[in-house]
């Protein structure tokens, strides 16, 4: 297992990975490539975001890539927050591929996205998770995540809030 750069090495990856997505929105939406876009004209849009261009904050993306060069799962590490990130969304988002959920991978690569952050200097990192999605919960709480209140979205999503200190 390894974390490694979106580029055009893994457009039929990205492609197979967001034909098995089972939501209509990707998490995390950074990697919403719509499939009407050329992937070249996608990741010139990701650098962009990456970058903090526009409404963005600094980000880095990464792929979870299995031995058998599969994608199974996306991770978002934003390097700063703003209001909405501070309640909803944090400074990691990630998702992993709905046939390979419940393998440990979500662990394993939230403890790696963990490893970035420290290189970020980010001592008090901030992940969150919807009310229903019970196995993000225990991911985020294996990797050392300490529930902090919750948020209530204006649709009446309620998102928990979890903080991992490193100091």
């Amino acid at each position: 297992m390894r974390l490694e750069r979106p580029s055009m090495k893994w457009k039929e990856e990205h492609a197979a990975y967001r034909n098995e997505w089972d939501e209509d929105r990707m998490i995390p939406s950074s990697f919403n490539w719509d499939e009407g876009i050329p992937y070249e004209t996608y990741l010139e849009e990701l650098a962009l975001r990456e970058a903090g261009h526009g409404k963005w904050l600094p980000c880095t993306n990464y792929f979870l890539v299995d031995d058998t060069q599969r994608v199974v799962g996306m991770i978002d590490i934003r390097h700063d927050l703003n209001e909405y990130l501070h309640q909803v969304g944090g400074h990691i988002g990630y998702g992993i591929r709905p046939s390979e959920r419940r393998k440990g991978y979500a662990t394993w690569m939230l403890s790696e996205a963990l490893k970035v952050t420290d290189t970020l200097g980010i001592s008090s990192v901030l992940i969150t998770c919807n009310e229903d999605n019970v196995g993000s919960a225990k991911t985020i709480q294996k990797n050392g995540g300490i529930e902090d209140g919750s948020f209530t979205e204006e649709d009446g999503t309620v998102v928990r809030r979890f903080w991992i200190k490193k100091d």
